[in-house]
């Protein structure tokens, strides 16, 4: 009898354990990530601004970016849409991107949904300075259960803000050798 109860009991503990990792955490508790980079671009802010928020643009600079579908050749305005085909941190999905806000040549927020769950939203601030434009990106993603918690602490923000800082990099390359306009 001491045997089955303390298998019944160990059985419980898992499914318990289960269930604090993986089922979602309360809203009040979620924790957020900032993953922020910031580059001086030698241009001014009108032409990094049409640039960044042109979808066509995305994987010529981010390593993230493998392919782009929908409103693409444009710089998207408020409530445009966008499908990603990513890879982060090793992980393949896809996400639709909607533009939250758009303040040119300044400020750009897309709002992202991974099978209609809420991933995270970027956000381009850009301001003017005497040799062109300061660019910050900001890359803002809740974790949704605790074991995601602890996978994003412990692996997963270190490798993002790595392809975010080669993002950001490159896109300062590429815009400084485009022809100036």
């Amino acid at each position: 009898m001491k045997t089955r109860t303390r298998f019944v009991t160990a059985i419980l503990a898992v499914l318990v354990a289960i269930a604090v990792l993986f089922f979602p955490l309360p809203r009040r508790i979620e924790f957020d990530t900032r993953i922020v980079t910031v580059a001086s671009i030698q241009r001014p802010p009108s032409v990094v601004f049409d640039y960044v928020t042109t979808p066509a643009h995305w994987p010529l600079w981010h390593p993230s970016s493998l392919a782009v579908s929908g409103s693409v050749d444009h710089s998207l305005d408020v409530g445009e849409q966008v499908t990603e085909e990513f890879r982060v941190a090793g992980r393949r999905g896809r996400v639709v991107w909607t533009v939250a806000a758009r303040v040119r040549p300044s400020k750009w927020v897309i709002a992202g949904k991974i099978d209609g769950r809420s991933a995270g939203t970027v956000t381009y601030s850009l301001t003017s300075t005497v040799s062109g434009t300061r660019f910050e990106r900001d890359f803002t993603y809740r974790a949704p259960s605790l074991w995601f918690a602890i996978l994003n602490w412990s692996v997963l923000r270190a490798r993002i803000q790595s392809e975010s800082d080669t993002a950001v990099l490159q896109l300062k390359n590429l815009v400084e050798a485009s022809p100036q306009q």
